[in-house]
């Protein structure tokens, strides 16, 4: 939808550039150590981002991730602290190298430019980490979203980012991503606001000789330290790339793993084997092979499935068999030592699963000598082997199967499967407690599942058994008999293996795709690997764990998982950029695994090379980057340490030692959850490893989030639903892109970034900088003096109680709730203020507000802050600031507040009620609108409900807090001698009580308020006028209601509230003054009343009215001719009276005749009366 108009964004983008220009001038996020051991005891509070990678620009994902740690950082900049925000960029690992050497590719053979054929159907590589192409037709496509989600080729990728033919020619070359992105992402970040010490940013790889240098010594120290070893490990591998694939190299399949199966290896009996496949076979024994997850059910085989329709390979493995599988599980297969020749799979013959019905096989374990090969259409080519090993004991699907081809004569004429090659009954392996020792047939007779294709039945029935029987089911056949399931898996598996009946075979849990574009296999490779499966670095892990933060229960149950499965991970790779193995320069170290203590490079980095991304430019302390040895890095990092034989002079070693003992450890890095199984975890382990017995060195504290939709749908570029930072910066502003972001959620689950929440935040934050303006306008009418109005203690007190509240959500890192209590509960405590005070607001109370405001919302909003700040007087810079000082609460003020708003709101719903009556007649007049309100207030409860509030005050404290069931009051109080009368009345108010404790808590069963009710409503008595648009209200006591009104189920707390139409005359009051903004209207004049009743009257109809104190009112001297006449603008009062204050109207309705009485005379009003703000 297209914007109207842009006058407010663009105010608030002046204001942000202007804002920034003052933060640059005054350094004020550059951060350094104390010199002076006083200020070392300064509190200090450390932030960090994982470096986002430089393959492109930075998107809303990671501006939603990072902003958690901003906002963190301008409030603990509130609270006194010394904070840091350092960022660095990411360019280790494979993505770039891939994407360039795609792009080489492209012009050797397309030429340059490069002219691509129509019909090519080429993947491209995946420019942004983590986006997997979705078809949503219904997604509305911005253009370059649009070429972006349409282009085949890595060229064409480029040029959707707007970058010319000669300018991607460059980026043929990896180096030049690295020289490209990251001043666009600083770019980006700095005008977002980013509190960050842009002197410690830095690129990764070798391309920085600094980093590359810390990234060694990290891993030399580890290798000392046991931590790294070397040896075949299986991982999940990318033939194309020739190299492991880390979570980080992959476009589809982060976080998936090797899945290990047992390889069941069914011979064919030569006799039922086909002709071609005898031929081929050469007298070789040739296996149907079946990756099972259950290697212990293999005692109760009676069949093996196959599909008719795929297309199965015979090839020869490493033992001179043959086996026979699906091509995908034979690839992986040779990638695991299981081929006659490595990564090379031997094809003899393709074969069509129809083709292999009915032959005979021997299945290790069965109970039966031979089984057959039957047909299964459920099959899927895409996991295991494509054959299946078939259980009907205790497997659902297969006995539901079975049984069909056993009935369906049809279907085994169709495959040729003759009627004893079906003839077999379960075999019974397994006692599972509830189903007995044939738990398939008996789920499935519970469900009544009539077939193979109920497959919803089927899944269920699956889940009640699988697990229940793994977990609880006992084994009934064989060596292991009598033992549970669960504990005889690996035994019966390595039986089987060293029977050579079967072997162990891996592939990956799910489908994995390379950045390079190609399905990733498991493989068993020569590797170097961190062995996080080490018992005593597991057990540090876990303290670390112990011992932080994850502000979510979640996050902590997904790391305790990580470490429970957490074993080996590669750390080595011979394809892409960053730093190289020291001890093995043919490896470089990749991306999971040179990014998890580099935070301890962001304390020296200044000093280093300061600001240089590269560390090209000159270093502040004039250090080489070749003098920065092992034993320097231990010096400044490890405090046992002494001071190393150095080149560098040794105040400057202190200097940079002293930075990193200030600032470390990290107090907070926030992060997205997909990164809690790898990053995460291996950030723990590694500052273990490097600072074993100083925890204090330790993450303290991590706030993992969700991933961040897009108004509801999850951002993707192929449909055009994306937005870059610097996008969202355009669209919103930096401020209202904050606002959204602050407001989209703080769980753990996905948040949502809501573009017209984003558009409505710049809309407030805009009428806020207009009312800051007006209220700083000399001219605006405030008050001064004491402030013991109640509308001012309302107000006092409520903002003390909401910036206390907002000081606790933002320590929770709750900024959703901190924004909810900080800006918007807090401007309507404003407005509210506004709406009740009838004699104006007070201007200290008003510049408080503004000021407490402006600081509240500086941590999402700094730059508005910052500008209000200025505003209003204040010296030096807001982020310099610190957070009010709230004063103590008085609960009393703020009970009065809330009585009075949930009172105002009954009457107003009672008032739609009275206008618009449920039994209307059809045709009959519509109600009148009422002129009065008579309200009625009870100073007590009926002494027959104080005896059930009591009683039930009593109960609920004895009960723990809690009611019981409503048989306990029932009993309680059928023979109470006080409640006879009521007998029919006592349980629905037993009922409304409880339903009031719900929702206010115990206090809803006081017998009387904090506050007199009866004063609150007559000192309130205008603004209930003004909200119901009353003439006028009478608010009595119940005992002075008149007569015929039923006051007895009016209780304190809710006042009872009648409407009526008084008489009255309208007379047209004018404003005669030219371009005062006023006009004439309307006013009722009703007997008895005052020249401010009607001040007041006036001041509702006419907006234009401020102080109803300077309003004037003056009758015509000839009430007849006095109207007709022109008025004098110059002389506005000729030929008119003043009515004076104290003059009292009268009506006479009949007559339709308004009189006004002034010393005792009294005149007609006339039909108009002129009326003056002075």
């Amino acid at each position: 939808m297209e914007r109207k108009g842009t006058v407010k964004l663009r105010t608030l983008i002046d204001i942000e550039k202007a804002v920034q220009a003052r933060w640059d001038a005054a350094k004020a996020f550059e951060a350094d150590a104390p010199d002076s051991p006083p200020e070392n005891k300064l509190p200090k509070y450390v932030v960090t981002f994982p470096y986002p990678y430089m393959n492109g620009r930075l998107h809303l994902g990671h501006t939603f991730t990072l902003s958690k740690g901003e906002f963190a950082i301008g409030y603990q900049r509130l609270k006194g602290k010394r904070c840091l925000y350092p960022f660095g960029l990411h360019c280790t690992g494979m993505p770039i190298k891939a994407c360039a050497d795609k792009l080489l590719r492209e012009m050797e053979d397309f030429g340059y430019p490069p002219k691509f054929p129509v019909e090519e159907n080429t993947e491209a590589v995946v420019v942004e980490k983590g986006d997997t192409p979705e078809n949503k037709a219904k997604s509305k496509k911005s253009k370059v979203a649009a070429k972006a989600g349409s282009a085949k080729y890595q060229w064409q990728i480029m040029t959707s980012l707007g970058l010319t033919d000669e300018e991607i020619k460059e980026f043929a070359n990896p180096m030049h991503w690295l020289k490209y992105f990251p001043p666009w992402a600083q770019n980006d970040l700095k005008k977002m606001g980013l509190k960050v010490d842009w002197r410690r940013t830095f690129i990764t790889t070798d391309a920085n000789p600094y980093y590359d240098s810390f990234v060694r010594w990290q891993f030399i120290r580890l290798k000392e330290r046991n931590k790294i070893q070397f040896g075949k490990r299986y991982t999940i591998y990318s033939p194309k790339d020739r190299q492991p694939c880390m979570d980080h190299d992959r476009s589809a399949g982060e976080n998936v793993g090797p899945q290990e199966y047992t390889l069941i290896k069914m011979r064919v009996i030569e006799e039922t084997m086909p002709q071609n496949l005898k031929v081929v076979a050469s007298r070789r024994p040739v296996f149907l092979v079946a990756a099972t997850l259950r290697p212990e059910t293999m005692y109760g085989q009676t069949n093996c499935w196959l599909h008719p329709d795929i297309t199965y390979i015979a090839f020869v493995n490493n033992k001179n068999e043959v086996f026979i599988c699906t091509r995908r599980a034979a690839r992986n297969m040779s990638y695991q030592e299981m081929t006659e020749k490595p990564e090379t799979v031997n094809v003899l013959a393709e074969i069509k699963g129809k083709d292999l019905m009915g032959v005979a096989l021997v299945a290790p374990l069965s109970s039966f000598p031979k089984i057959y090969a039957l047909p299964m259409m459920t099959i899927k080519e895409d996991k295991g082997t494509g054959v299946v090993t078939s259980v009907p004991s205790d497997s659902p699907d297969d006995f539901a199967a079975l049984r069909d081809l056993k009935n369906k004569a049809a279907m085994r004429e169709k495959f040729g499967i003759k009627e004893e090659m079906v003839a077999f009954e379960p075999v019974p392996i397994i006692d599972v407690e509830g189903f007995g020792t044939l738990s398939a047939p008996k789920i499935c007779e519970e469900l009544k599942i009539q077939s193979q294709n109920d497959r919803e039945k089927l899944q269920l029935a699956k889940e009640r058994v699988y697990l229940k029987g793994f977990y609880e089911g006992v084994l009934i056949v064989g060596e292991f008999k009598g033992k549970k399931v669960q504990d005889i898996k690996k035994q019966i598996q390595k039986l089987l293996v060293d029977r050579g009946e079967a072997a162990v075979y891996m592939e990956p849990e799910k489908l994995v795709v390379s950045r390079s574009g190609d399905q990733c296999v498991v493989a068993l490779c020569d590797q170097w690997f961190l062995d996080y499966g080490n018992a005593e670095w597991k057990a540090q892990a876990t303290q670390a764990l112990a011992n932080l933060n994850t502000y979510h229960d979640e996050s902590r149950k997904n790391f305790e998982a990580t470490l429970d499965w957490l074993h080996e991970h590669a750390c080595s790779r011979s394809y892409g950029l960053g730093t190289k193995l020291p001890w093995d320069p043919q490896y470089l170290i990749e991306s999971l695994s040179d990014s998890t203590i580099y935070m301890a490079y962001y304390t020296v980095a200044h000093l280093l090379h300061g600001g240089s991304f590269d560390g090209s430019g000159t270093s502040p302390l004039g250090i080489e980057p070749e003098e920065m040895t092992p034993e320097v890095w231990d010096y400044l990092f490890c405090q046992t340490a002494t001071v190393p034989k150095s080149t560098i002079a040794v105040d400057k070693l202190k200097k940079m030692r002293r930075e990193f003992e200030y600032w470390y450890a990290v107090d907070l890095r926030v992060s997205g959850k997909d990164l809690i199984p790898n990053h995460l975890t291996y950030y723990l382990y590694n500052h273990c490893a490097i600072w074993p017995n100083d925890p204090k060195k330790w993450p303290q504290a991590i706030r993992a989030n969700g991933h961040l939709l897009l108004n509801s749908e999850k951002m993707s570029k192929s449909t055009g639903n994306f937005l870059t930072l610097s996008d969202a910066l355009e669209k919103f502003s930096a401020d209202g892109m904050r606002f959204a972001l602050a407001d989209a959620g703080d769980t753990i689950e996905d948040a949502n970034f809501v573009e017209a929440m984003a558009d409505a935040g710049i809309l407030r934050l805009y009428a806020f900088l207009e009312w800051v303006r007006e209220m700083m306008d000399t001219d605006v009418a405030l008050r001064t003096g004491e402030q013991n109005d109640i509308c001012d203690q309302i107000f006092i007190n409520e903002m003390n109680l909401l910036t206390k509240q907002t000081d606790e959500f933002y320590e929770k890192m709750l900024y959703k709730e901190a924004l909810r209590t900080g800006f918007y509960e807090f401007q309507a405590a404003r407005d509210k203020y506004r709406e009740l005070c009838v004699v104006g607001m007070h201007r200290d109370l008003v510049l408080q507000f503004i000021e407490w405001q402006a600081l509240m919302l500086s941590p999402i909003c700094p730059h508005l802050s910052e500008h209000i700040w200025t505003e209003i007087g204040k010296s030096g810079l807001i982020v310099n600031a610190k957070w009010p000082t709230a004063g103590p609460v008085d609960m009393v003020p703020i009970k009065v507040s809330s009585y009075l708003m949930n009172t105002a709101h009954e009457f107003r719903l009672k008032l739609k009620n009275y206008l618009t009556p449920p039994k209307a007649k059809k045709g009959a007049a519509p109600v009148e609108k009422p002129t009065l309100a008579i309200i009625l207030v009870a100073k007590l409860y009926p002494q027959w409900q104080q005896v059930i509030l009591g009683t039930m005050k009593t109960i609920y404290e004895e009960n723990k807090n809690q009611f019981p069931d409503n048989r306990v009051f029932s009993e309680k109080f059928k023979d109470h001698a006080d409640l006879k009368k009521y007998v029919k009345k006592v349980m629905p108010f037993v009922a409304g009580v409880k339903e009031r404790v719900a929702a206010e808590g115990a206090s809803a069963m006081r017998t009387s308020l904090d506050f007199n009710e009866l004063d609150v409503l007559k000192q309130f008595a205008d603004y209930l006028v003004n909200t119901l648009d009353m003439e006028n209200i009478e608010i009595k006591p119940t005992d002075e209601a008149g007569e015929g009104m039923n006051v007895e189920d009016i209780v304190p707390g809710q006042p009872f509230i009648v409407f009526r139409r008084e008489p009255s005359v309208t007379v047209q009051f004018v404003n005669p003054i030219p371009m005062s903004g006023l006009f004439q209207c309307d006013v009722p004049i009703m007997e008895g009343d005052s020249v401010v009743k009607i001040a007041k009257r006036l001041k509702r109809t006419e907006r234009g009215i401020k102080d109803i104190n300077r309003v004037q009112l003056w009758r015509y001297d000839d009430i007849v001719l006095g109207p007709r006449k022109m008025v004098l603008f110059n002389k506005p009062t000729d030929a008119k009276t003043q009515i004076p204050s104290n003059a009292c109207f009268s009506i006479d309705v009949k007559a339709n005749q308004a009189f006004v009485t002034a010393d005792s005379k009294r005149v007609e009003l006339g039909a108009q009366v002129i009326y003056l703000v002075v």
